[in-house]
């Protein structure tokens, strides 16, 4: 969406550093996480209110940027505030993908320290974070230079698949059980593969997260027949 107001006028009320910028920070409009920091001159805060579209200006390119350009994450303008030294801005933005590039919904997921008990978002968050690193070709390898989720990645869909099927049918025997602890760790067998699972066909756990929101509140009974029929392999509604 694009704001009604005037571009110019706004930045005459700010106050830019000596580089002539102001930091903008990005905010989730819905959920109120911090997702990214940026930086705003003239012309790209313009951009961003004429485009609805969160353009920054590069420090490092020196040019214009509108986040997403090539990735196609971008960030949709919700809303807009100044903080009371008039030296940056509070971007409200609704992400199409995760913001990182590392294909975590937030810049924001190294935690200073050790928390004593995360909480399972930010858990998920982090682990989802460091299985992108890995595809990226990044990150931490066993002595021997390998790594688990490279290898089970350039398997492939067939690969990834099995080890799901492998999975879940361990946790469904550890669940007839009485032992937590082991329900756990197969519990956590399984979600770790269906992250790679993610990963591999990249979609943002931002999606994942977007379409449990979207069914709260609703029966799962309701859920399912809203869903449209599978069809068989005649073509006809099965």
């Amino acid at each position: 969406m694009s704001l009604q107001t005037d571009p110019a006028a706004l930045w005459s009320t700010l106050t830019p550093g000596p580089d002539g910028l102001v930091a903008a920070v990005v905010q989730h409009f819905s959920t109120g996480e911090v997702l990214m920091l940026g930086h705003m001159n003239a012309e790209a805060l313009a951009r961003t209110l004429a485009s609805g579209r969160v353009t920054f200006w590069s420090r490092s390119r020196q040019q214009l940027w509108e986040k997403g350009e090539t990735s196609g994450h971008t960030l949709e303008l919700r809303g807009l505030a100044v903080d009371c030294d008039a030296d940056a801005l509070l971007v409200r933005a609704a992400p199409r993908g995760p913001t990182c590039h590392t294909g975590a919904p937030s810049c924001f997921f190294r935690p200073v320290g050790e928390p004593a008990a995360p909480g399972p978002s930010a858990v998920f968050e982090r682990l989802f974070a460091e299985i992108c690193e890995r595809k990226a070709g990044r990150g931490m390898t066993s002595r021997g230079g390998k790594s688990y989720v490279r290898d089970l990645i350039s398997a492939g869909t067939p690969k990834i698949a099995a080890k799901l099927h492998e999975e879940a049918g361990e946790l469904a025997e550890a669940l007839a059980e009485d032992d937590r602890g082991h329900i756990a760790r197969e519990a956590a067998d399984l979600l770790f593969h269906a992250l790679v699972g993610l990963a591999h066909r990249d979609v943002p756990l931002a999606d994942v997260a977007a379409e449990l929101a979207r069914r709260m509140g609703r029966s799962g009974l309701d859920e399912k027949a809203a869903r449209a029929p599978a069809a068989g392999p005649d073509g006809h509604e099965s």
